[in-house]
């Protein structure tokens, strides 16, 4: 199944639309459709890079496509609303069973408060979600407005994931602005979804490293 055709559904674009809409009044970074083609085109290339089949690099990318739809229910079991819907969807899509099953999983154990890699699909798309971390993922502009969260994800202002599968090695580098966040801030709020990625990335059979400014931090 293409991802991106997934994207063009109309109730999943209704879904994501109004989580994204949910979650911005809330006072969260953008989780907005692209937020999750750029998930599922990573979460693809991360299982492409490392040698797994067509088939399962699809399942990832439509996992990836679909992860964030339960922010239209709640952001509290976002991921466990998500597969329930995401099943449901796929299902009227002509999805079979056993296929539907293996992105449920994946999208049901990507938070981090609840998750954890359970197979390489899963393993994929938390990789490829913890790892978007963008500037403009922040949704105002106006620094003085700022909570701690925005001002972690503004201050990266680059960041570059890298695959090595001769070293099985899977690399977030990240470049950040100490002025607008401490590298504590940062730690703060993402040393756990960094300990979700070194954990999906064993279940690859690869080991995850974190690099902040040249510097390896895990």
């Amino acid at each position: 199944m293409d991802y991106k055709k997934v994207l063009e559904n109309k109730e999943v674009k209704a879904f994501l639309k109004k989580g994204n809409e949910n979650l911005g009044i809330l006072g969260y970074t953008d989780h907005s459709e692209k937020h999750c083609a750029i998930v599922a085109k990573r979460a693809g290339e991360i299982l492409e890079k490392f040698g797994y089949s067509k088939h399962e690099i699809e399942l990832a990318q439509t996992a990836g496509a679909l992860h964030d739809i339960g922010n239209a229910i709640n952001r509290k079991n976002h991921g466990e609303y998500g597969a329930l819907l995401a099943n449901e969807l796929l299902q009227k899509m002509g999805m079979s069973l056993e296929d539907r099953m293996i992105i449920v999983s994946a999208i049901g154990h990507h938070d981090e408060s609840t998750g954890g890699a359970v197979d390489q699909v899963s393993a994929a798309l938390i990789l490829a979600d913890k790892t978007d971390v963008r500037r403009n993922r922040v949704r105002t502009k106006e620094k003085a407005s700022f909570d701690k969260h925005d001002r972690v994800n503004y201050a990266v202002t680059n960041a570059t994931v890298k695959l090595n599968s001769e070293k099985h090695v899977i690399t977030l580098d990240l470049e950040i602005d100490e002025s607008i966040c401490t590298m504590y801030e940062y730690f703060e709020i993402f040393l756990g979804r960094m300990m979700m990625c070194r954990q999906a990335a064993e279940m690859l059979g690869a080991k995850f490293k974190l690099l902040a400014n040249g510097s390896k931090v895990l």
